[in-house]
C-alpha cells in the first residue's frame, strides 16, 4: 500500500526527501505546505499532488498517512503537535527545537498517541558508521576529536541564535549525535567559544567557533569543535582513538589505522533513502525497530548541544 505523504517545509532539506520518496513506490507525495507559496507550488509542479500555505488547511484537506516537518529549529512545535493530534506519524528535520521545553512537549505527544517519530541524523544510517560500530563493539574507547568547520550558511535565520540555537545545535549537531551513537551517553560538558570574527555580516549573534570538551559515561572523553568562520580548509568527521588502532570517520569514508597498516572503506549507500525507507516501513508496519533515530533519541542529543551552548556562553561545566 503506497503511504499518502505530506511536507510542512519545502526548503533545501527537504528537496533531499522528496528526490528520495519520489524513487519508493511505496511512496505518493500527496501535498506540500510551505509560509512561501511559491515554493509549495514549485514542489507540487514536480511531484504532483496539492500546494498550500497553511498546515492546518493541508491536514483538513487531505487524507495523509504521514507528514515530514523540514523546517528551520526555531518553527517547530505547532506543526508537530498538530499532526500528532491528527493521528500522523512524524518525519522531523534535526534539530527538532531550539529549547528543550519545546523538545520535551512533542516527545509526550508522541508517546501518548503511541505514534512512529523519526528524525533526520542520516549519518547513524550510512554504512559506514554501522562498520564503525561493529569495530567499536567490546572496546574501549580513549578519546575522539570531532569537527564541524566551515562557512557559513547563507540563510538568514541562521545567524541569529534566537532563531536557529547555533552552530552546535544547528550543524554540528551531528556530530555531536555520532559521538553519542558511536560513545554512549555523555556525563558532563565544557565548552570555550570565540567572537568578534565576523563583524561584518548584519543581525549575527551566534558563535564565530567553539571547542567543547565531552565526558561519557563510559569513560571516555571527546573534543568537538564548530567553526562557521572559515573561507577555505574546511573539515567535518569524528576520529576516535583505541590503544590498538584510530577509526577516522566522515561522509565519505571510513579509515581505519592500526600498526600493521591502514584499511579505506568508501561509503556505500545514500543513508538519505535507507532512513526514508525505514520510515516508510515503520509506519506501514508499525514496527519502528528499523528506525535508528526516533525522536527520543535526538531529543537527547537537542539537550546535549544545547547544554554546550550554554556551557560555551557561561564558561562553566554542565552536567547532565
Amino acid at each position: 500500500m503506497s503511504l499518502r505523504i505530506g511536507f510542512i517545509g519545502t526548503g533545501g532539506i527537504a528537496g533531499h526527501h522528496l528526490r528520495t520518496l519520489a524513487q519508493l513506490p511505496d511512496a505518493t507525495l500527496a501535498a506540500f505546505c510551505d509560509v512561501v507559496p511559491s515554493k509549495a507550488r514549485a514542489a507540487a509542479d514536480t511531484y504532483g499532488g496539492k500546494a498550500y500555505g497553511d498546515f492546518r488547511q493541508m491536514f483538513d484537506s487531505e487524507h495523509l498517512d504521514a507528514v515530514y516537518i523540514c523546517l528551520p529549529p526555531f518553527a517547530h512545535g505547532e506543526p508537530e503537535l498538530e499532526a500528532l493530534g491528527r493521528g500522523l506519524p512524524i518525519f522531523v528535520e534535526k534539530p527538532v527545537a531550539t529549547t528543550a521545553d519545546a523538545a520535551d512537549q512533542i516527545q509526550a505527544a508522541i508517546e501518548e498517541a503511541g505514534l512512529i517519530s523519526a528524525v533526520g541524523y542520516h549519518w547513524r544510517y550510512m554504512d559506514l558508521t554501522a562498520r564503525a560500530r561493529e569495530r567499536l563493539a567490546g572496546q574501549e574507547v580513549g578519546f575522539a576529536l570531532g569537527s564541524w568547520a566551515g562557512g557559513m550558511p547563507g540563510v538568514s535565520w541562521w545567524r541569529v541564535m534566537e532563531q536557529s540555537g547555533g552552530q552546535i545545535v544547528e550543524q554540528t549537531t551531528h556530530i555531536f549525535d555520532l559521538a553519542r551513537y558511536l560513545l554512549g551517553e555523555v556525563r558532563s560538558v565544557h565548552a570555550a567559544c570565540r567572537t568578534g570574527l565576523m563583524k561584518e555580516v548584519e543581525h549575527y549573534n551566534v558563535h564565530d567557533a567553539t571547542v567543547t570538551n565531552l565526558s561519557f559515561a563510559s569513560g571516555a572523553i571527546a573534543s568537538i569543535t564548530s567553526a562557521c568562520m572559515l573561507g577555505t580548509g574546511g573539515h567535518v568527521g569524528l576520529d576516535l582513538y583505541l590503544k590498538d588502532q584510530v577509526l577516522r570517520l566522515d561522509h565519505r569514508y571510513l579509515t581505519v589505522e592500526k600498526s600493521e597498516g591502514k584499511e579505506i572503506f568508501y561509503l556505500g549507500n545514500n543513508p538519505t533513502f535507507d532512513e526514508d525507507a525505514a520510515f516508510l516501513k515503520a509506519v506501514q508496519s508499525g514496527d519502528p525497530s528499523g528506525i535508528r533515530c526516533p525522536y527520543a533519541e535526538a531529543v537527547k542529543t537537542l539537550k546535549l548541544t544545547l547544554a554546550a551552548t550554554r556551557s560555551a556562553s557561561e564558561n562553566r561545566v554542565i552536567n547532565l
